[in-house]
């Protein structure tokens, strides 16, 4: 039985989908394999979702998608590993089916984004757990907004009251979030797609530490993060 339900008088099933599908155009190749303290940053989601899950799904590239044992080297510690598809929300899909009929609230999480800590997973579920359809973990913007033309030309200044970024993990009750992705339609998140179904998503704080890697930079950050 995963983390999150630990101590809960009602139990819930949670499973969760890691996904590690995109082929790294922007890094330069596959970064989801790349070492990160000694580990491959695919791991580190793995086991942070652990963490909340009674189950994980790795969705991974389909040239290097095999079927592979729980444990096992190829695995990356999921329970389950397959193929996905050619957006992110196709990858998502493919997760979403393998995961168990029964389970109740289902975490997603980017494989590129391996330093999510235990207690943000904790903090989307329970948010989950406590009535939320689905719940993203968030960040205020600090910076100044602005809008801009395909030429690089400002057209104005956003006001940033009430805007947030938003990381993964995002958790959701799974019978939402099986609707949304049924009704079909490409999101960024999979928050937008429940969203659009008039559901009611929640934000819990996000962790500034908990960077998306984009880039060589971002792999250098993170590596120092962990170094630390």
């Amino acid at each position: 039985m995963g983390g999150a339900v630990t101590g809960n008088p009602t139990p819930v099933t949670v499973w969760a989908v890691v996904v590690a599908a995109g082929d790294g155009s922007r890094f330069g190749g596959l970064k989801q394999f790349v070492e990160i303290g000694g580990r491959p940053m695919v791991d580190w989601s793995v086991d942070a979702a652990r963490s909340v899950a009674d189950g994980v799904v790795l969705v991974v590239p389909g040239e290097v998608a095999r079927p592979a044992s729980p444990g096992a080297p190829d695995a990356h510690g999921a329970d389950v590993v397959t193929a996905g598809g050619a957006t992110r929300t196709e990858s998502v899909r493919a997760g979403l089916r393998a995961v168990p009929p029964d389970a109740e609230v289902i975490v997603v999480h980017d494989g590129a984004r391996p330093l999510a800590s235990a207690a943000l997973f904790r903090s989307v579920v329970d948010a989950v757990r406590s009535g939320s359809g689905g719940a993203v973990p968030a960040l205020a913007l600090s910076d100044t907004v602005k809008r801009v033309d395909d030429t690089g030309a400002v057209l104005g200044t956003v006001a940033r009251d009430g805007l947030v970024t938003v990381q993964t993990p995002q958790a959701f009750r799974a019978d939402l979030l099986r609707r949304a992705h049924a009704a079909g339609g490409e999101a960024t998140d999979d928050a937008a797609l429940v969203e659009a179904q008039g559901a009611t998503v929640r934000v819990v704080p996000g962790d500034p530490r908990n960077l998306k890697v984009t880039t060589p930079a971002d792999l250098d950050m993170a590596r120092n993060l962990v170094g630390r």
